[in-house]
């Protein structure tokens, strides 16, 4: 037997849709399994264990249609038995159109049925911790004959002992004291719909310092180096003392090796608080105004707590769809003052490091 799941886009995404390989490979033990995946987003599902093979989808093919439609040819000659489409949209569904797929599963949409055998109707509350992003993409295996399991399998991430070292002698040769507590940053969302405003981030720094005396780490790439210094000098000088500004991952693996050592990750949600929940590392992630918590804030436990101004200020999101929360989000964002949820914080702070 072939399966073949595609999962577009985002790390977060492809991440979360991992787990599908796992549960899989307890059903169907002698399967063979494909996972076609944005190229960028593959450091996530390296070394995952349940994967055999991998098709990537590249920027070229992104921006090509004669790319797209070569790319579905080599799919459909693949013959695979089942395609489960994690993804649903144009590029997606005419992957799956031409696959030759007898079993063919994804999200109902209005068009759905006339591609897919499988529509499924994904569900608007979640009935365990694991959150409706990971409850809705295990609905895709019911018509496989697996059920929605009791035991939520959570996705993870795999690291080897050589990555694993090299990040340690990249923390030590920086300093950091491996004894003390250390913290991952996430400073800057994947776009600025996402991204806490750059005023509070770093009144929470300061706050996380003065609570814990931590050694900081922040997560960023080269290109927004600007922003992050200008975080950085917002910050008090006595905390700016305890940020270790250069001490960073230069590539994805590298970045996922740090954050192993480190005691939490704080700040805005999106893949990289994904990707510690992989490594189980404690998160505590801020949400956009624009992002609904249900679907994202997976598995919430007191080491894994999240915050969304909807908590604290319900009244501004009445009668507001996604579309005209997106549009709102930088001004709703100010009115998500740090006050807020300081006290929460807190008490994450006080549970991890007790």
């Amino acid at each position: 037997m072939k399966i073949l799941i595609i999962q577009q886009k985002m790390i977060g995404d492809v991440l979360t849709s991992s787990i599908l390989f796992e549960v899989l490979r307890l059903k169907y033990p002698k399967a063979e399994l494909h996972y076609l995946i944005n190229e960028h987003t593959s450091p996530v599902v390296e070394n995952n264990p349940f994967i055999d093979y991998f098709i990537f989808f590249t920027s070229d093919i992104e921006k090509s249609k004669l790319r797209l439609l070569k790319l579905t040819k080599t799919i459909q000659k693949e013959n695979f038995d089942i395609v489960i489409d994690a993804y649903c949209k144009l590029s997606s569904n005419l992957v799956s159109a031409f696959s030759g797929a007898k079993i063919k599963i994804s999200k109902y949409k209005w068009y759905s049925s006339l591609i897919y055998t499988h529509p499924i109707k994904f569900k608007n509350s979640s009935s365990t911790p694991a959150g409706l992003a990971i409850e809705n993409r295990l609905q895709l295996l019911e018509p496989i004959d697996i059920e929605l399991s009791k035991k939520i399998i959570k996705p993870k991430i795999y690291l080897s002992n050589a990555e694993k070292e090299k990040a340690k002698q990249t923390l030590l040769s920086s300093n950091i004291d491996l004894n003390k507590p250390i913290f991952m940053i996430s400073v800057l969302g994947s776009g600025k719909s996402k991204t806490y405003p750059i005023e509070y981030m770093s009144q929470l720094i300061d706050f996380i310092v003065k609570q814990t005396n931590g050694q900081l780490l922040f997560n960023y790439i080269p290109s927004q180096i600007e922003t992050v210094k200008t975080i950085f000098k917002l910050c008090k000088t006595e905390t700016q003392k305890h940020i270790f500004l250069d001490c960073f991952g230069n590539n994805l693996r590298e970045f996922l090796g740090l954050t192993s050592f480190c005691n939490a990750i704080i700040g805005n949600e999106g893949g990289a608080i994904n990707m510690a929940k992989a490594l189980n590392i404690p998160t505590f992630a801020i949400f956009s105004p624009w992002i609904e918590k249900k679907v994202w804030a997976t598995f919430e436990d007191e080491n894994n707590v999240s915050v969304h101004l909807k908590d604290y200020k319900p009244d501004y999101f009445q009668n507001k769809e996604g579309k005209k929360l997106k549009k709102d989000a930088l001004n709703l964002y100010q009115e998500f003052k740090p006050s807020l949820f300081l006290e929460k914080l807190n008490g994450f702070l006080n549970t991890i490091l007790k």
